[in-house]
């Protein structure tokens, strides 16, 4: 591997993400639908630094009520805007989601895009927070009147395994 420099602008934000962990998920089992009924499901999640450092990926296994899937996480940092670019692919649908864009701010990540979700337009953001050595917590929200309100419609809760 090369050796990076030690630069502050943003590119070691998921560092404390590297590793093994465990994940407690919980999703609504209706989203944008007015739902309040959650489902709760484990899964495991592998992640390493790509790039030499200016990206990582996570191997993602989630065991949902109806089966086990797998999933890949790509973040990418751009030096220019100092954003990260997240980019979600589900082994279900092959494919890579719209990505979402944003920054650290205050220890705290979030990212927004657009995204559509049965048939409609969508904003999305991905929270990062709670992060310390040994857990972090990413939410997901959808909003579907540009931003004005915003539905949580999935958690992540890891906890480190190494």
């Amino acid at each position: 591997m090369y050796d990076m420099p030690d630069i502050r602008d943003g590119r070691t934000d998921f560092d404390f993400f590297i590793g093994d962990w465990t994940v407690l998920h919980r999703r609504l089992k209706a989203r944008l639908a007015g739902s309040t009924d959650w489902v709760e499901f484990g899964g495991v999640c592998e992640t390493r630094k790509i790039l030499s450092g200016q990206g990582n990926m996570d191997d993602n296994v989630l065991d949902l009520p109806e089966g086990r899937y797998a999933a890949v996480t790509t973040r990418l940092f751009d030096p220019q805007t100092q954003l990260w670019s997240i980019y979600w692919i589900d082994a279900r649908n092959p494919g890579i989601d719209p990505p979402v864009h944003g920054r650290f701010e205050n220890g705290v990540g979030t990212f927004y895009g657009d995204d559509v979700f049965e048939g409609r337009p969508i904003r999305v953001r991905f929270t990062w927070s709670d992060v310390t050595p040994a857990s972090a917590r990413w939410s997901q929200a959808f909003s579907d009147d540009a931003g004005e309100t915003w539905e949580t419609n999935w958690t992540m809760d890891f906890t480190r395994v190494r």
